[in-house]
């Protein structure tokens, strides 16, 4: 059975009020839309209280989903949306605090054990985070959930609502406004 049609099965259970189904159906994406909108707010109990509110609305509203098996990206609009709303409510200063994007280069596994490389470890993150934190919201959006949640361009054009063709351009200006600012660390 294909993820899509898992999905399929567990938003139908939920339309008709299955707890087992809806428990289910948050132990497979709550880590993923928690770590999005951990990424995109910086701030982990934020992020929880974005997460809770997913998936409260998923409860009230899954019965009203056209494609069951679109979950994952209704998900992440959802979640898009609510962060949206914690940022606009919040207005910060945009070079506070740095948040923990999730993202590091390092592989699993690959400590360094020279402290020198460590510390040039922690210096890219540390460019990367703020080079994420200077993107324009859409563009760190887009690229986040590229390169991070694996979403193709159709699944963010519907997390965001914009056309496909928008999400490539983003992206394309995302990457390239990275690759600028981190081509000191090659």
């Amino acid at each position: 059975m294909s993820v899509d049609s898992v999905d399929a099965v567990l938003v139908g259970g939920v339309a008709r009020g299955d707890l087992g189904a809806f428990e289910v159906l948050v132990r497979r994406y709550q880590g993923r839309v928690l770590g999005f909108a951990v990424r995109l707010l910086g701030d982990r109990a934020e992020a929880e209280d974005v997460t809770q509110e997913v998936f409260a609305t998923a409860w009230r509203r899954l019965d009203s989903l056209a494609e069951p098996a679109a979950v994952r990206t209704w998900l992440f609009r959802v979640a898009y949306r609510e962060c949206l709303g914690v940022l606009r409510r919040r207005r910060t200063d945009p070079v506070g605090e740095l948040p923990d994007f999730g993202v590091t280069p390092v592989g699993v596994g690959q400590v360094p054990r020279d402290p020198s490389a460590v510390a040039e470890v922690v210096a890219v993150v540390a460019a990367l985070r703020l080079a994420l934190r200077r993107l324009p919201e859409p563009q760190r959006v887009a690229w986040l959930l590229a390169e991070v949640d694996g979403l193709s361009y159709a699944q963010i054009a519907l997390a965001v609502g914009a056309s496909e063709e928008s999400v490539r351009g983003r992206l394309a200006r995302a990457r390239v406004r990275l690759a600028e600012v981190m081509k000191v660390w090659r």
